[in-house]
């Protein structure tokens, strides 16, 4: 199959845009969509938890109350999500994290936390609404972790961490979860006070979660195709010959080519987790009509 078609969508969707373009900020439809889509999906988490704790509190009067929401706090939510990862990286790397040398993204973020919060109210999460949306989520991911996290990882000051395969699978699985695991740690996300808690990645059977395996997983076969580190190039060339592949040393793929292929095998894991997750529902549905015909 070819991805020619894929890799022209994905560079065209990279391309600045205006009117960012206009002040020479590198801003691209596919930031602005991964924002949105981040922010929106936290939107849905916290009135999630809330009308979970409003049912449970029905029955309980000891749990505690309700919070009164502040836009500083959501907007503090989104910030530790996007960049918790990688504030607990960057010192162990010897990198300065992104937002601390542009603050371009944090305020982009935050303006899109406020631009979600204007909306009046949001559907729930369905089979329907996130199926379609798991291509989007697929490039945006992709976007993280074959075009920032390796090359930060490879061009360190340290030939050591830029030489080592466990730092590059390492750095993607702290950056890409790190944020989501200190937001469930503090209850950021929760309509209680903040409280340190047990986060779902330290649950019963969360080591399951589609986004802490995918990330080291799918960074690892991008550098297995792109031959990132010397280490990398031996397992592609292995590869190719256990799969029957032309002998001797197996050629790489150009960075464009190689980040698509991740993309959607990303979109097919996010699509997978979403019909598991949603499929259930669907299921019962379909077998209600079946009943009533």
């Amino acid at each position: 199959m070819s991805l020619q078609p894929f890799v022209s969508l994905y560079q065209y969707a990279l391309e600045p845009i205006v009117p960012f373009s206009w002040f020479g900020l590198k801003v691209s439809s596919l930031d602005l969509a991964a924002a949105f889509r981040l922010c929106y999906v936290l939107r849905q988490t916290r009135e999630n938890l809330r009308n979970e704790h409003v049912k449970r509190r029905a029955i309980d009067g000891k749990i505690p109350a309700l919070e009164e929401r502040s836009f500083t706090r959501d907007a503090l939510a989104t910030l530790t999500v996007v960049y918790g990862g990688e504030a607990i990286a960057g010192p162990l790397l010897g990198t300065p994290p992104s937002f601390m040398v542009s603050g371009l993204y944090p305020i982009l973020y935050v303006m899109m936390q406020a631009l979600v919060d204007t909306i009046p109210s949001l559907p729930s999460m369905t089979l329907n609404t996130e199926l379609p949306l798991s291509f989007l989520d697929g490039h945006t991911r992709a976007m993280l972790l074959c075009t920032l996290i390796p090359p930060a990882i490879l061009s360190s000051s340290s030939p050591v961490v830029a030489s080592s395969p466990w730092a590059l699978l390492l750095s993607s699985f702290m950056i890409t979860n790190g944020g989501f695991f200190l937001a469930g740690l503090t209850s950021f996300l929760h309509p209680t006070p903040l409280a340190l808690t047990t986060p779902a990645e330290l649950q019963p059977y969360g080591w399951t979660t589609t986004d802490l395996w995918s990330a080291p997983l799918v960074t690892g076969l991008y550098a297995t195709l792109t031959h990132a580190q010397p280490f990398w190039a031996e397992v592609h060339t292995v590869l190719s010959g256990v799969l029957g592949g032309n002998a001797g040393k197996a050629q790489p793929l150009d960075a464009d080519t190689a980040r698509s292929a991740c993309a959607l095998v990303l979109a097919a894991l996010f699509a997978a987790r979403t019909t598991r997750t949603f499929g259930g529902v669907w299921k019962r549905g379909v077998a209600e009509k079946i009943k009533m015909n």
